[in-house]
């Protein structure tokens, strides 16, 4: 049978080659991505009666012209209105700049119109119109809204996927093997996907969407329990031996007391280690919880048993400040650390990656070089992994290969309740930090209008005036006609204005990494004293020293991201605060803001996130680490994921899912994923 996943796009008639590249910048290069383009809306041009109709609805009705259209003009722009019947309710239908109509619109004329009804005007601002006499491809249906932009309109890909689907659709294979649709009362694959695009009515269109969430969500499960049944159990990692008073005696040479949740996380690393099998273990706590005292433990207990360890973390400075940390905590046992970023370069990194290989350095502490081909160790047997480095299936192949199938150790501050987690990252055993550690001081949050700006700067020139040093942050880098928002190169020239005696930093996304880490470095050696910042500097470096986070128009930002910018502040021994600057027009808005005053715990503030957000945008932000779903969403589909896990951990624990035939489109499929090679099974 012919492959969709091996057809390239530019097959279906009315792509061009122009098109074809502009169809790439969305993802799309064969004939199963376009298939699998699904949208994210539907417009709904079913014919409706203005008895049911509510104040301020979106509706489609058929109307009967009865008088002469009135236009008025206002320079380049018009008014057209035009007397209407429907079902012996009179009204007036309003268009904005579509004087080409009034020629069109003769009296006793049938039309059918879409848009705004105005109960109290009796009007109907039409957005869309069309005549009946002329035939119709709009009224009377659901039409798909797909995610579009540059040269690609809504009635291009709306064509294109529906001549796709003509050309190619009887080609689509059944993936799912009967027993689960037969479970389910699923529909066919084929039918599926063609409802999802065209669907004849709600009920057909979220038969098909359950079916393509169901199997969006099992496939992914799949992949997990897969590459978790053929990893986890293989007794082919290292096993770690050290004793518990070696661990003992780097405990107590840390400055400071573990928390009951640190012995408790400590103890379950420490077992995994041990053991022969490869340990791949999701650690999540909040900002400032000590994940990284953890990771230190477990790369003293892989070099104490004679392997190396790598770090890896999202930025070049944050490198440099583990390094320098990791430094004072193993120098006294004898254990070697390095350094490898991209601005490694020359003999420096030649003489680096020779110590690696000869094992005379240790621990490697670096960014995404850490995965470069030429990058070789000794003996790595621990990996441990930032938040913006979660690796899926591939990477991790990648990183085994580097060392002896070495335990992976993944952390993250973005909290997640744990029951998601656990399901989220099937492949993964999930530990939690749920405690502050000692001596830690809880930042204080204060929530202003606008209209309190001249106190805020005070505020700010009081924090600096004792030494200290603070950010502002703004959602956006520059003007934008859409949002009515403080932007961070007005706001960098304002405060440059407003403290000429106080040295400023402006660091924003568009900046080279290169640009980013000078800033960075700048405020960590307190050169700037103010740092105006996009929400670049969320997962950034400690700067002990800085105090006070200001967040500019912060109802613009969605929980869990304010309170990882609140958390860059409080790591010194200084009380530190964070200013929250909105005047949120929603309750939603007002209701984020009352949260961020009312708790610092960023698991209460992921639980409060998850009910405000609602479905679908609180795994928005690529840092989450959850996966990116075209159809399902991880919330509202909960059931449906855990149900997903159960029959795909059922299936691949049974032997006739590596044999039989009517499991080769799942092993096909996870083949394109690369979870294994062909010569594994069959």
């Amino acid at each position: 049978m012919i492959d969709l996943h091996n057809i390239p796009v530019k097959q279906v008639s009315g792509v061009s080659a122009l098109k074809q590249e502009e169809l790439h910048a969305f993802g799309i290069f064969t004939v199963n991505d376009l298939i699998e383009y699904y949208p994210f809306r539907y417009e709904d041009y079913r014919l409706r009666s203005l008895t049911e109709v509510k104040d301020g609805d979106k509706v489609t009705i058929q109307a009967k012209i009865m008088g002469l259209p009135v236009l008025q003009r206002y320079g380049r722009k018009s008014r057209l209105t035009c007397k209407m019947v429907a079902e012996d309710w009179m009204f007036t239908a309003t268009w904005f700049n579509r004087h080409f109509l009034k020629d069109q619109l003769t009296t006793g004329r049938e039309i059918i119109l879409t848009g705004k009804w105005d109960m109290r005007r009796s009007q109907l601002t039409v957005t869309e119109s069309e005549f009946p006499d002329r035939g119709t491809v709009r009224s009377g249906s659901l039409q798909p809204v797909y995610s579009v932009g540059g040269k690609i309109t809504q009635a291009w890909m709306r064509k294109t996927i529906g001549q796709a689907l003509q050309q190619y659709g009887e080609m689509i294979p059944e993936n799912l093997p009967p027993e689960l649709l037969r479970k389910y009362g699923l529909m066919p694959r084929k039918a599926a996907i063609l409802r999802q695009h065209q669907p004849q009515d709600s009920e057909e269109g979220q038969l098909a969407r359950r079916r393509m969430v169901y199997e969006e969500l099992f496939l992914f499960q799949l992949k997990l329990q897969a590459y978790r049944a053929m990893n986890h159990d293989r007794m082919d990692g290292v096993e770690h031996v050290v004793d518990n008073a070696t661990i003992r005696e780097f405990v107590r040479s840390l400055p400071f007391e573990l928390t009951d949740a640190q012995k408790k996380v400590e103890l379950e690393i420490l077992q995994d280690m041990r053991s022969p099998y490869c340990m791949n273990r999701l650690l999540q706590g909040d900002v400032g919880s000590g994940k990284t005292v953890i990771a230190a433990i477990a790369l003293y207990a892989a070099v104490k048993s004679g392997h190396q360890g790598a770090f890896m973390v999202p930025t070049e400075i944050l490198a440099e400040q583990h390094m320098r940390s990791l430094t004072r905590l193993f120098e006294p046992f004898g254990i070697t650390v390095g350094l490898l970023t991209g601005s490694v370069t020359g003999r420096k990194r030649k003489d680096l990656l020779g110590s690696l290989q000869m094992g005379l350095t240790d621990i490697v502490v670096g960014t995404h070089a850490l995965i470069q081909e030429d990058v070789f160790f000794r003996s790595l047997s621990l990996v441990v992994t930032d938040e913006q480095h979660r690796f899926g299936v591939n990477q991790r192949s990648i990183l085994r290969r580097k060392g002896f199938n070495p335990d992976v150790l993944t952390m993250t501050a973005t909290p997640i309740p744990r029951t998601l987690a656990i399901t989220a990252f099937g492949d993964m055993d999930v530990s939690t930090l749920s405690e502050r550690p000692k001596g830690r001081k809880p930042i204080t949050t204060y929530w202003v209008k606008h209209s309190m700006m001249d106190r805020v700067l005070g505020f700010i020139e009081r924090e600096v005036s004792l030494g200290r040093q603070a950010y502002v942050i703004c959602p956006l880098i520059e003007e934008s006609d859409k949002l009515d928002v403080q932007n961070a190169i007005d706001l960098y020239v304002s405060m440059q204005q407003a403290f000429p005696n106080m040295k400023v930093g402006l660091l924003h996304g568009r900046m080279t990494a290169a640009e980013k880490d000078e800033v960075m470095r700048a405020f960590y050696e307190n050169e700037v004293q103010l740092l105006v910042s996009t929400t670049v500097v969320e997962v950034g470096v400690d700067v002990p020293n800085a105090t006070l986070m200001i967040v500019m128009d912060a109802d613009r930002f969605g929980l869990s991201q304010l309170h990882q910018l609140r958390g860059r502040v409080g790591r010194g021994e200084h009380a530190s605060y964070c200013v929250l600057i909105a005047d949120p027009k929603s309750e939603v808005g007002q209701e984020r803001m009352k949260v961020m005053t009312d708790t610092d715990d960023g698991f209460e503030v992921a639980r409060r996130d998850l009910e405000l957000r609602g479905p679908g945008d609180f795994f928005g932000t690529k840092q989450s680490g959850v996966p990116d779903f075209r159809v399902a969403d991880m919330v509202s589909d909960y059931a449906v994921l855990e149900a997903a896990r159960d029959d795909a951990a059922q299936m691949v624990a049974g032997e006739a899912f590596w044999t039989s035939p009517e499991y080769g489109p799942l092993r096909d499929y996870l083949r394109r994923e690369q979870v294994f090679q062909g010569e594994l099974i069959d």
